[in-house]
């Protein structure tokens, strides 16, 4: 081969060499900024979960309907344990 073959040959393999090596990198990293943003989906479903509990607990107390509906379990709560002495 020629000296001009051998140079485009080495060029043409130290680059391939370096896009490899940049891509595995580039993988590893990914890999973990999608671990990182599972965990931060995780949270976040969490955190809309509780909220929309607190939602429900205030709507219950706040409307009409669910200060009546809780003082009528809180009445019939008291009216069972009575009735079992």
């Amino acid at each position: 081969m020629e000296t001009a073959t051998w140079i485009l040959v080495i060029f043409l393999s130290v680059t391939l060499f370096i896009f490899l090596v940049v891509g595995i990198v580039l993988i590893v990293k990914l890999i973990g900024f999608i671990t990182e943003a599972k965990k931060i989906v995780l949270t976040g479903q969490s955190i809309a979960e509780k909220a929309d509990d607190v939602v429900d607990n205030v709507k219950d107390m706040t409307s009409v309907g669910g200060l009546v509906k809780t003082l009528v379990e809180r009445y019939n709560t008291g009216k069972g344990k009575k009735s079992k002495k």
